[in-house]
């Protein structure tokens, strides 16, 4: 429920009011006011959050017409007092009108917005660089691309072009500025190598699509929901949305400075497969809560451009989807070295007396990019001499080898 402040010309006050009950609006009050000099009448009005938009386009023929409603739910209550549970009770998502309104209110202050993705550059820098996981955590607490994602799916499913290229546009800024800020402390601080964290970090697996997907859907969601009909902040929604892009940029900028290429290629893949797959999660779930090309108060939105942006964005998707599954091995790693540790525990099993008590894969980034083999580390719990202990070495780097088609390199440890 929305309050609205109306003020009209006092000759239109029965076309508004006639609106007001075919919408299920409650007047609350009329009020002779002036304006300019001129005769005005102000109505105080209690609207429903579904109603406001389909109000507002009847209202546009109405001449010299301002129309105030504060975006924050109001608790309206009237006779009979018995009533008033069912009357709260009846929470809202917010009207495509606010939805729309509030993705514009979101493109503002440049300084700001650039500050903070560069404080979000200098925490994922420090983080990968001293492997510390809460200040990774923190990073996306701190980047500010939420708001140009969500922005982003809103205007695709407004089809506002204005609007799409503002987002985009700040899209790119956040993340190159994140991208430059991290190459930049690579720099000055002379690093040479990766850390285990950053290696860790930019393994990919088949399921990494599902990520972007989430986030933008939470987000979404965040925004159409009316405020009391959810119990999840909008901080933690945007870190959902930072959660999939501070790390990937971040390994950008680090890798370019290190020269790791195997670092960037897999993190440009997953910067982009974010951008894509959180625009359509969210244009899904905005078209499923009313927000069309077409409303009220809204001259720009032109269908054609919907349509062509989900479009080219399930296209980019499916390419993506094409390169992570045709190329190989190096953006599904993460998959992959699960895969081969079930490969390790069943090979383990076929051996009488030999107890697995361990397994971890995991691939490399000592070589170039496609040729990282996988580092198995295997603990068992078994009276072996050094003999044997390199003969089922042996025998489990030629199955995985045989199975994964990867190089695999095992250290089998046992104790008794």
């Amino acid at each position: 429920m929305r309050q609205l402040t109306i003020v009209i010309d006092p000759r239109s006050a029965q076309k508004v009011r006639e609106e007001s009950r075919r919408h299920d609006l409650t007047i609350l009050a009329e009020m002779d006011a002036r304006r300019e000099g001129e005769d005005r009448l102000l109505m105080l009005c209690n609207a429903p959050n579904r109603k406001i938009e389909g109000f507002l386009g009847a209202l546009e023929s109405v001449p010299d017409l301002h129309v105030t409603f504060l975006p924050q739910g109001v608790l309206a209550l009237s006779p009979p007092a018995n009533e008033a549970e069912e009357q709260v009770l009846d929470i809202l998502p917010r009207s495509p009108i606010e939805i729309f309104l509030s993705g514009l209110q979101s493109i503002g202050s440049w300084k700001g917005f650039l500050s903070y993705a560069a404080v979000g550059g200098i925490i994922v820098w420090i983080a990968l660089f001293t492997e510390s996981v809460f200040l990774l955590v923190a990073s996306m607490l701190i980047a500010p691309f939420a708001g140009p994602a969500m922005t982003t799916a809103m205007a695709t499913a407004r089809g506002d072009l204005f609007l799409l290229k503002r987002a985009l546009l700040r899209y790119v800024a956040a993340i190159g500025t994140a991208v430059a800020v991290a190459f930049a402390l690579s720099v000055i601080f002379d690093q040479q190598i990766s850390t285990g964290l950053m290696n860790s970090v930019s393994m990919r697996s088949n399921v990494s699509i599902l990520l972007p997907l989430a986030a933008g859907v939470a987000g979404a969601l965040n925004l159409a929901q009316s405020e009391r009909s959810s119990l999840v902040s909008g901080a933690a929604t945007g870190m959902l949305v930072a959660a999939a892009l501070a790390p990937p940029a971040g390994l950008v900028g680090m890798g370019l400075a290190i020269g790791q290429m195997d670092l960037v290629l897999p993190s440009l893949w997953a910067l982009a497969t974010q951008i894509v797959g959180i625009n359509l999660a969210g244009f899904v779930v905005f078209r499923l809560y009313g927000v069309s090309p077409t409303g009220a108060r809204y001259p720009r939105g032109k269908p054609w451009l919907t349509k062509s942006a989900v479009a080219a964005t399930l296209l980019m998707v499916a390419g993506l989807l094409a390169l992570q599954f045709g190329t190989g091995r190096e953006y599904q790693q993460s998959s992959i070295a699960q895969r081969i540790t079930a490969t390790v525990q069943e090979a383990v099993e076929d051996y009488e007396d030999v107890q697995l008590v361990g397994v971890q894969s995991s691939f490399t980034r000592s070589r170039p990019q496609g040729e990282n083999p996988v580092w198995i580390t295997v603990r068992v719990e078994a009276d072996l001499t050094d003999a044997q202990q390199s003969a089922i070495a042996q025998n489990i780097g030629q199955m995985v080898e045989r199975q994964h088609d990867v190089e695999a390199l095992v250290d089998l440890t046992s104790a008794s």
